[in-house]
């Protein structure tokens, strides 16, 4: 009886193992040929309402931190959004 509870035993870890090598072979098989989704680019910021100050304020900010406007420029552009002008 020993031996027949062994060769059982051999046998479900054999069918085990054997079903868990088919799984990954399967799952790289579809990976590999699935077709490739494309990447889609970020959307850009989406620009401040025509009433939002604060988020006109940040933008310019944003753009004199990155070196887009100069420091004299961010002046011109947040007086000219703070007056409403």
């Amino acid at each position: 009886m020993p031996g027949l509870i062994r060769a059982v035993g051999r046998t479900a870890v054999v069918a085990g193992t054997a079903t868990a090598v088919s799984g990954n072979v399967q799952r790289r098989q579809a990976e590999r040929n699935a077709p490739e989704a494309p990447q889609q680019a970020a959307p850009p910021p989406a620009a401040p309402a025509g009433g939002d100050i604060v988020g006109k304020l940040t933008q310019l900010a944003e753009m004199n931190a990155s070196g887009t406007l100069t420091d004299e420029q961010f002046a011109a552009a947040a007086r000219k959004e703070l007056l409403g002008q």
